[in-house]
């Protein structure tokens, strides 16, 4: 049986201008000033996160993602809605929040850990672990002025993850972390999952958000704009995106026989008229690939309109949304210009199939330069779904075939 971690019911959040700080205390106390001005930043804002779920919010900056959270974690009041937590809240919203920067890393332990609600006791039968998992080493007793900003992240992360929370709370702090902090950061996370406690992630990573999230929501001007599955949400994020600089462009969303879902949006000045994957010997359509075959990706557009250059962008996703590889005809000099209306361009991309046994898409996109958000002509998430399997070759697993035969010398040379 399921059960609600997190509920957001009807959240807005309301700033307001007096003429003087005389009007603003007199409201206070129940005077009926009116205020020069007022801005909504947040605008009916609900959902629900249950026990062991995982849910992003998207959105550019100044949307009011982070005043969402500061409003879930209870620093700042919503005007009007509720907020209502079943649990233990533990959030890493903005860098040193907490910190002293004269305090060593572990006095700031003892403080910041202190305003989370643990005894001092606590917070010293935790202080090894903290420690061992921030890798600070020497720095773990330095003062907090002389952290780079990812040792920040390490002290903040490992305090805030020293007892597993009900509820995780991640805004971008991650994002100024080294490789390696990151990765052992998000196993941490998915062991949290795993364990029950939900998560409120906020990053301009998509990729980490479909890895780690099970649910998206797009906020825009202080109002969710989209919800619903990782790969649709992001996908129509970034056509917004590009729409933005074009008011031309159009976006349709819908799911594929297979399941897929798909995201298209462009001006359609130029279209493709079909897209296949072909084998490199018979030319016959492939729907099932073998590791190791010969393959030719086939892509015919047409253009409805004089273009001066025509740049066509691979990516290549497996199931789960993660880009497993991707390039365009810029990156590779081979950029077309004066595209004539009415003229048929055919590409045709060969390669040996290296992937591991799965699901894969390839998602085309007709552009002019090296991004969609200059000309977006043409943008299909999920165009071409195809799966691979392993029929010749010795058994792996991963997402990429690497050759596996082992050079071996029992002599130790």
């Amino acid at each position: 049986m399921t059960q609600t971690i997190l509920a957001v019911e009807g959240v807005g959040k309301r700033y307001t201008k007096y003429a003087s700080n005389l009007g603003r205390f007199a409201n206070w106390f129940g005077a009926s000033i009116k205020p020069e001005s007022e801005a909504w930043v947040l605008h009916d804002i609900n959902f629900a996160l249950e026990r062991g779920q995982s849910l992003a919010l998207i959105g550019a900056n100044g949307a009011g993602k982070s005043t969402l959270l500061k409003i879930i974690t209870g620093t700042v009041r919503p005007s009007v809605g509720r907020v209502t937590l079943n649990g233990r809240v533990s959030a890493i919203l903005e860098l040193g929040l907490g910190f002293n920067p004269e305090f060593t890393g572990r006095d700031n332990i003892y403080q910041a850990g202190g305003l989370m609600g643990f005894s001092h006791e606590q917070l010293s039968q935790l202080m090894p672990e903290i420690e061992a998992f921030s890798e600070l080493a020497e720095y773990f007793d330095q003062p907090l002025r002389v952290y780079s900003s990812g040792m920040h992240a390490r002290l903040a992360f490992s305090l805030a993850t020293a007892v597993r929370p009900d509820v995780l709370i991640v805004d971008e702090v991650l994002s100024v972390g080294d490789s390696y902090f990151q990765h052992k950061s998000f196993d941490k996370i998915r062991q949290f999952k795993e364990q029950g406690t939900a998560i409120l992630f906020v990053s301009h990573s998509m990729g980490d958000v479909r890895a780690l999230c099970d649910r998206v929501l797009l906020i825009e001007k202080g109002t969710v704009l989209k919800d619903g599955e990782p790969d649709i949400v992001i996908d129509y994020y970034n056509a917004m995106i590009a729409e933005r600089e074009n008011a031309r462009l159009t976006i349709e969303q819908g799911r594929t026989k297979e399941g897929w879902s798909y995201t298209r949006s462009g001006t359609y000045e130029i279209t493709s008229e079909t897209l296949e994957l072909l084998d490199a010997d018979t030319r016959e359509p492939v729907a099932v690939a073998r590791v190791g075959q010969e393959l030719v990706l086939r892509l015919v557009a047409r253009a409805g309109a004089d273009l001066g250059q025509l740049v066509l962008g691979y990516m290549l996703r497996d199931r789960t949304g993660h880009v497993v590889w991707g390039t365009n005809t810029w990156h590779t000099g081979q950029a077309l210009k004066d595209i004539e209306n009415g003229e048929t361009v055919a590409f045709e991309l060969n390669f040996t199939c290296s992937l591991g046994p799965g699901s894969y898409s390839f998602s085309p996109a007709l552009v002019s330069s090296d991004t969609h958000l200059e000309n977006n002509y043409e943008w299909q998430d999920n165009a071409l779904v195809f799966d691979v399997i392993n029929a010749d070759e010795k058994y792996f697993i991963g997402t990429n075939f690497l050759p596996s035969i082992f050079n071996i010398d029992r002599s130790g040379q």
